[in-house]
């Protein structure tokens, strides 16, 4: 059996960057509205960590309806189930067994 305290420590952890993803993923979903300047190096990063993410949903799920892009809403959806089903099940699982 693993330390209880480490597995809730990587628990936390995952729980943690899935948090500032998820952000991530709103202000870029938010940044669609304006005429961000491509060139400036926060819009450049943003692009960079969620386009590759919101891609790889729109080749494999049909997201847009009427010119609308809804991958972001998919990604978000993803990010809460995994914060509030798996990684908790999984933290307890691995903690105590089946």
């Amino acid at each position: 059996m693993s330390s209880p305290s480490l597995v809730l420590f990587i628990a936390q952890i995952l729980s943690g960057i899935l948090t500032v993803y998820f952000w991530i993923v709103i202000i870029a979903a938010l940044m669609t509205w304006i005429e961000p300047n491509p060139y400036n190096p926060i819009v450049r990063f943003l692009y960079s960590v969620t386009e590759p993410v919101f891609e790889w949903v729109r080749d494999h799920i049909p997201v847009s309806f009427a010119g609308i892009d809804f991958s972001p809403i998919i990604v978000i959806i993803v990010i809460l189930f995994l914060q509030e089903y798996l990684i908790p099940k999984v933290a307890f699982l691995i903690m105590y067994g089946t």
